[in-house]
Formats: C-alpha cells, sequence, structure tokens
C-alpha cells in the first residue's frame, strides 16, 4: 500500500478541497502516467487541441515531478494556438504560459531548495502548463506560499504580474497620482486597480458599454476603481475632471480607444500600450505629441522576465503580489472553474465575443 499525504487546497470562492500526494519513494521506484492537452497545427483551438496520455519519467539530478493544481487559459494561450501570437514554439506543442502545482518529488540534487508539498509556478515562459504533471528543473520553477488561495497562485505571474510592473516602471507614482486604463475589466485590468487602490493611486477606468454596465461598474468599484466610465461617457465625466491628470495611461485596447486615453494624459505623461484588443493601430493625436509632449511606450511581460529571469527584484515581484493577496488586497480576477477533462468548455468560453472577454477560465486538475 502506498503512503498518502494529504493536502488542502484553497480556492477563492473559500471552498476546500483534499488532494492525495503519493510517498515520493513511488516516483523513484516507477515511472508513472499523465494527461496533457497537445496541438500539432495552429487554428481554432477548439479543433486543433487534443487531450493525451504521456509518459512521466522519474525525476532525477535538479528534476522535480509537480501535479498541476490549476492553470488559467490567457488571451495569450489562445492567441498561441491560433498561430498569431510574436512567439510560436515548434508543434507539437502543450499550452499553457501559468499555473500553481504541488510538488510530488524531487531529484537528489536539489537539496532544501523544493521539497514534497511545496508550491511553485513557471519560472520559465511557455512551460505548457495544461498538463497533470510536469518534470522540470527546479530552476525553471518559483516557490510560493503553500497556504495561499489556490486560484490567486495560478493566476498571478502573468495578469498581476504586468499590472505590478506598468505601475512601477514608467513613471513615478505616488499616493493621489491618477492613471487611466482601457480594458478596465480584463484581468490586467483588475489587477491595476487593486494594486493601484494599495497604493492610493487614483484609477479612472474605460470599459466597453454593454447591457450589463451597471453590474460591471458596482464590480469595478468594489475592487477599488476610483471612476468607471464607458468609452463614450470619457470626454464628459465630471468625476473624470474632479481628478488629477494622469500621468499614465495603461492601453491594451489601441485604435480609437487608445487614443482617447491618451488625450487625458498630464504634460509629460506616458502611455503604456501592452495590448491590440482592438486590432487597429495606435494613433497619437499631433496635440498630445506636441503640446503635451506624451510618450508612448510598449510593455511585454514575456520579455521582462527573461530579461530578469533569476533577479532578486523578479522575486520581490512575487513576494509583493503574494502580499497583496493574503492582506485581502488583490483577488482573482472573476472566474469559472472547469473540469480539466472539459478543457473543450473552457476552450469556448476564453474566446472573445463580440470583442469582449468574459470570466477567465481556470482548468482544474
Amino acid at each position: 500500500m502506498l503512503a498518502c499525504r494529504r493536502s488542502v487546497v484553497r480556492l477563492s470562492s473559500g471552498r476546500k478541497f483534499t488532494s492525495c500526494l503519493d510517498d515520493s519513494s513511488r516516483w523513484r521506484r516507477h515511472s508513472s502516467t499523465g494527461m496533457c492537452l497537445e496541438y500539432s497545427r495552429n487554428g481554432d483551438p477548439e479543433k486543433v487541441v487534443v487531450m493525451k496520455e504521456t509518459t512521466l519519467p522519474v525525476p532525477t539530478g535538479n528534476q522535480v515531478l509537480m501535479k498541476m493544481l490549476a492553470a488559467p487559459v490567457n488571451p495569450a494561450d489562445i492567441n498561441t494556438i491560433q498561430g498569431v501570437y510574436a512567439v510560436q514554439p515548434s508543434l507539437p506543442s502543450i499550452p499553457g504560459n501559468e499555473g500553481v502545482g504541488e510538488v510530488m518529488a524531487v531529484g537528489d540534487e536539489c537539496g532544501e531548495i523544493l521539497q514534497p508539498g511545496d508550491w511553485v509556478i513557471p519560472r520559465v515562459n511557455a512551460m505548457g502548463t495544461w498538463r497533470t504533471h510536469i518534470v522540470a528543473p527546479h530552476t525553471d520553477l518559483i516557490k510560493v506560499p503553500s497556504n495561499a488561495d489556490m486560484v490567486t497562485a495560478a493566476t498571478i505571474a502573468v495578469n498581476p504580474g504586468t499590472a505590478y510592473r506598468m505601475l512601477k516602471d514608467f513613471v513615478p507614482m505616488s499616493s493621489g497620482d491618477t492613471v487611466i486604463q482601457n480594458g478596465a475589466n480584463s484581468a490586467v485590468g483588475q489587477a491595476v486597480i487593486q494594486i493601484a487602490a494599495a497604493l492610493g493611486i487614483n484609477t479612472i477606468n474605460v470599459v466597453r458599454n454593454r447591457p450589463n454596465i451597471h453590474q460591471l461598474k458596482d464590480y469595478l468599484t468594489r475592487l477599488g476603481a476610483t471612476v468607471v466610465v464607458t468609452e463614450e461617457e470619457l470626454r464628459k465625466s465630471e468625476s473624470v475632471k474632479a481628478l488629477p491628470p494622469p500621468r499614465l495611461a495603461l492601453n491594451c485596447v489601441s485604435g480609437r480607444s487608445g487614443t482617447e486615453i491618451l488625450r487625458q494624459l498630464a504634460h509629460g505623461g506616458v502611455m503604456v500600450t501592452y495590448g491590440g484588443m482592438s486590432r487597429q493601430p495606435v494613433i497619437g493625436p499631433v496635440g498630445s505629441l506636441i503640446f503635451s509632449d506624451v510618450t508612448l511606450r510598449g510593455f511585454w511581460m514575456t520579455r521582462w522576465n527573461k530579461e530578469h529571469f533569476n533577479d532578486s527584484e523578479r522575486q520581490q515581484m512575487v513576494d509583493d503580489l503574494f502580499q497583496l493577496a493574503q492582506s485581502g488586497k488583490l483577488k482573482p480576477p472573476d472566474n469559472t472553474l472547469v473540469p480539466f477533462a472539459d478543457y473543450i468548455v473552457a476552450l469556448k468560453n476564453a474566446m472573445p465575443k463580440e470583442g469582449m472577454l468574459g470570466k477567465k477560465q481556470i482548468l482544474l486538475f
């Protein structure tokens, strides 16, 4: 009979479930099998992604065997499968850029760095987290608090990381300053609202109009948004005019929406573009460029991670984000948990509808 150590996994909803962790000696004596999602050609994710059985090697040397607990379906994952993302892996490929797993066994060169029961997230990009188990060098993993909320841990690296870096790296921001963003209901947008609120920074949050706009405004306000307006309301909003002019604009939509938030910037302000959901170019008004001397910048979390792979600055960011989460100041995005076997449902619901994204889809293993 194999020994089984049980650990409690926390969900953001407050629910808990128990996972079973086999004695690591099993993995030293035997290989085992797992399941993964894979695609061999680019195209519609619902058509090209299939589930396959995989064989797991015994972890040796500096390797770690981890059991995935949860992994989100991000827009970048969808775009990668479609073949339209900036970086394309060789095929066949296992999708998934982030997620959280539990260490089951470690090789004999890991020492005390990681131990069975520890929780870890990927340090490398495109690790392929849409699978039940992963064997990887411990250097490719970051240890995170094992008492964290599971969905928070699974989604903290990409979107909150992007929000954190954009708020920290482009304009010195102090309490009382203002930042404006479009796509404010996106996962990054929700993180910007919460991190800014924790820092005492005002946020002007622009969203597209929709039938449930009042519910969306209430939800973002509860997260800590200072002002929430539709694209049509932005120019005439008295609540926007009452705030100090924003020194930082965060643009994930581009097109006309990007132009409108650029017009709001204070003299010398900076607009950081990190997405193009409208699939339209960024157009800078001549008046803003000449008379307000604004600066246009870009940000890509993948590049930042590569450039700061082992930097203490990266670990500090992870620590800060988990501290915010554990103090209740950073919640995961509005989400739906989807059993791994029902991955087609997650892929379908992760696709934009009428140019808008719904709840974050989280694969639950």
